[in-house]
């Protein structure tokens, strides 16, 4: 665990890759361009995310980076500001660091208002804390249609989202069965989200449990935070002083 908010050489990584990035390609970011189409102005903020996130990244050089499909776009970017920054100087310093999910695809888990991704901004998400009473309300309010009115149609966005969640927390038999019951126009949306729902919580109790041992650990907590903090400045005090020595800027 790395406490990222007092380490060293962050916002020194941060202005040199901002000075390797070009404005366009920041412009073509995904998340940035979603969110200027929903305001009228964007914050500079969300238009520097990325390089803010590569450095988080490459401060520790770390060449693989848990995150999910959206985020790939942005790992793509650091990637480019490795390479950007190797090529300038002529080192092999940056690795080039690849998504990473236990060996499996990155997923994206939709949200349940039926667009868009899970997020806690976006209030359309199932949290790891919450209660199964919480999940089982939430999955129930889930955006549906009113239902397929002829054999083997398309599905609506909000019914695509349901099934790709089950995807992710249900097994495959239970998967198919609803998939049928929709093909054959059997589809009842109550039973699916019912379905869902317990499926969800038996995925996510273990994962709760583990949240709550860790949050009533003080002393575990301190020790973490101790023990990644010291990590972190020493990983990332050593890239800036490599990284300072690559670029020709000597110690005064």
């Amino acid at each position: 665990v790395f406490v990222q908010s007092d380490v060293p050489g962050h916002s020194e990584l941060s202005w040199i890759l901002t000075c390797c990035s070009y404005t366009g390609e920041l412009s073509r970011m995904t998340q940035f361009k979603q969110k200027s189409k929903e305001k009228e102005s964007a914050p500079t903020g969300l238009f520097m995310y990325p390089v803010l996130m590569a450095a988080d990244i490459l401060l520790h050089r770390a060449t693989h980076v848990p995150v999910g499909k959206d985020q790939e776009q942005h790992l793509e970017l650091t990637r480019v500001f490795a390479r950007r920054f190797n090529n300038m100087y002529g080192v092999e310093y940056f690795p080039e660091s690849q998504p990473y999910n236990f060996g499996a695809d990155l997923v994206k888990i939709p949200g349940l208002d039926g667009t868009g991704k899970m997020g806690k901004s976006e209030n359309n998400g199932i949290f790891l804390a919450d209660s199964d009473e919480a999940i089982r309300k939430k999955v129930m309010r889930a955006v549906t249609d009113s239902g397929p009115t002829e054999p083997d149609s398309p599905l609506s966005e909000g019914v695509a989202n349901i099934f790709t969640i089950m995807q992710a927390v249900s097994a495959p038999d239970t998967v198919a069965f609803f998939r049928e019951q929709y093909a054959r126009c059997e589809i009842r949306y109550g039973d699916l989200k019912k379905q869902l729902a317990e499926d969800i919580i038996k995925a996510i109790a273990p994962i709760r449990e583990r949240i709550e041992a860790i949050k009533g650990d003080e002393a575990y907590l301190r020790r973490v935070v101790s023990e990644g903090a010291e990590k972190a400045r020493a990983s990332a005090s050593q890239t800036v002083a490599d990284v300072r020595e690559i670029m020709g800027i000597r110690p005064f």
